[in-house]
């Protein structure tokens, strides 16, 4: 649960970060152990919806340890206005969609190919981070995020190979769409939760991750209804399945407690750091 309380310096988001590098360097992996024969055999809706449901679990139960050593106070209590609510709908929508696709990009990319293509988030969260929280980046930042972005790519390259990266058509556009929707999603949450800075964190992840739970259990209605009603919600989970949703789930509070006490630029830093960890 350390991972839920709100940090105390500049060690303990050192140590989220560590933790999301390690977390994240292992979801591309995760996603295609889980498949069996080349194919998905859960419901990839359903296993999206029970991340977002171990999240908000997880969230409730940092909250009620709050509860019970500090008492309820105005920036911990669930109950609020609607003005604060209403934000979470656009990024747990744009998190729906690049979610989604992560689990579909794996028929056109190995894991390796993934982590190459997932560089273009670095770019597009730097230039959302300019439009979206008015933040100026120096030329050296700039210049940062451009050999950030380079040598990860080059941290993949083969001596002994012709070709880098062998990707169809569809799967750069995936990978373009993910970046897009991933930079402004987190752009955009980060700027939620540094609205109210007091406000606790979990409150404020409660939020996001049940409309989360919302927007995929309509995913799941329109993308996977008759598949759960005759095979059942959990048909084709295996540990390994189990493994990655709770994955998934430490790496999303683990994002979002960079969000709020550090920024996305930390966040597209560390986890591209998986790239070396992928690769080796």
């Amino acid at each position: 649960m350390w991972m839920l309380s709100a940090p105390g310096g500049s060690a303990s988001v050192s140590a989220v970060t560590i933790a999301l590098t390690v977390l994240t360097s292992s979801q591309a992996i995760l996603i295609v152990w889980s498949k069996r024969a080349g194919k998905y055999e859960y419901s990839v809706t359903t296993a999206n919806f029970m991340v977002e449901t171990l999240k908000c679990a997880l969230s409730l139960a940092a909250l009620a340890r709050t509860w019970r050593s500090e008492g309820v106070t105005e920036d911990n209590r669930l109950n609020t206005t609607l003005d604060e609510v209403i934000v979470f709908p656009i990024p747990a929508a744009l998190y729906l969609v690049k979610n989604l696709l992560q689990y579909y990009i794996f028929a056109y990319v190995d894991a390796p190919g993934y982590q190459i293509l997932k560089n273009l988030n670095i770019i597009s969260t730097g230039v959302l981070y300019r439009i979206i929280l008015k933040k100026k980046l120096s030329e050296i930042q700039w210049a940062a995020f451009i050999l950030l972005c380079a040598g990860c790519t080059t941290a993949q390259l083969k001596s002994n190979s012709d070709h880098v990266l062998q990707t169809p058509f569809q799967g750069w556009v995936m990978a373009i769409v993910m970046a897009l929707l991933s930079g402004f999603a987190g752009v955009y949450t980060e700027a939620i939760i540094k609205k109210r800075p007091m406000r606790n964190i979990n409150v404020q992840n409660f939020w996001l991750y049940v409309f989360g739970m919302i927007f995929n259990a309509g995913a799941i209605l329109v993308q996977d209804f008759d598949a759960v009603m005759n095979k059942g919600f959990f048909h084709g989970y295996s540990f390994i399945t189990v493994l990655m949703i709770v994955n998934h789930a430490l790496s999303g509070i683990a994002v979002s407690m960079v969000m709020k006490y550090a920024d996305n630029i930390v966040k597209v830093r560390h986890g591209n750091i998986t790239l070396n960890l992928v690769r080796h």
